[in-house]
């Protein structure tokens, strides 16, 4: 464990997935710095650490992040994750991390390269494993989830979220039009099919189902048709909206698998 103590792993995106896999690696005993875009769009922003691009802090499960704008030069494990604005991964000539997760999700690979630090380990779909990262961790739903993959894909993007309680696309609020997102309900509240959750440019948006508003982007942003603005959970826990969830601590066992696996005479 001693290429654990100390060491460092750096994480593009701080969105719920990639909040999930940070806390992880900070219990596990190593060094995070993460990196965002200047404006993050995680709708579960009670579990998302890229809340700190807006307010310059936040905390979830009891891991701090806070907003930097160089990487300080001395912290230790248990000091807030310092988020950088840096969506290419500029800090990387300067940190000489023992592993890159690329945790952005975007379904697509953004520049994300095996040689970039010792240990690269992507998530999801976008990524060869042994040609864009060392590892890829599956992230869709099901038996699979978390699993670590060393050679190919992850399953392909089926554009289609995955069940809950029997739930899919229809527990998803997408934007029907272009503009800012004003809410009606808050993060937590129960909801009843056809309730409004928020409004666009005048226009009401509906929960098409019954449950618990788990996701909902940021009062005020600016959004694009089409763009996931809500979320709402059919099995209607409120405490499940400000903690890590199941599919966020599954995908984060397999990051920490893959850099331990891999990273074998990795510290420096």
């Amino acid at each position: 464990m001693s290429m654990v103590r100390g060491s460092l792993v750096v994480v593009r995106g701080a969105g719920d997935l990639a909040t999930g896999c940070i806390i992880r690696l900070v219990r596990a005993g190593f060094r995070v710095v993460a990196l965002e875009v200047s404006a993050p769009t995680a709708i579960r922003r009670t579990v998302s650490l890229s809340e700190a691009m807006y307010d310059g802090t936040a905390c979830v499960e009891g891991v701090q992040a806070q907003r930097c704008e160089t990487v300080p030069e001395r912290w230790a494990s248990g000091d807030p994750v310092p988020l950088l604005l840096d969506p290419e991964c500029h800090v990387l000539e300067h940190l000489a991390p023992v592993a890159l997760v690329d945790a952005i999700l975007a379904k697509r690979n953004l520049g994300t390269r095996r040689g970039m630090a010792p240990v690269v380990v992507a998530l999801g779909p976008g990524f060869a494993a042994g040609k864009d990262a060392d590892a890829v961790v599956e992230t869709n739903r099901g038996h699979d989830l978390g699993r670590v993959i060393l050679a190919g894909c992850a399953e392909a993007n089926t554009g289609v979220p995955g069940l809950i309680a029997g739930h899919g696309g229809e527990r998803v609020i997408h934007a029907p039009c272009a503009g800012r997102v004003e809410p009606i309900c808050a993060i937590g509240d129960r909801v009843k099919a056809g309730d409004f959750v928020l409004s666009i440019q005048g226009t009401q948006v509906a929960s098409a189902i019954d449950g618990v508003v788990r996701g909902l982007i940021r009062p005020g942003f600016e959004a694009r048709a089409g763009l996931k603005v809500a979320d709402v959970d059919p099995r209607g826990k409120r405490e499940h909206c400000f903690t890590v969830s199941d599919k966020a601590r599954a995908i984060a066992g397999g990051v920490l698998e893959a850099i331990l696996m891999l990273g074998d005479g990795a510290a420096r």
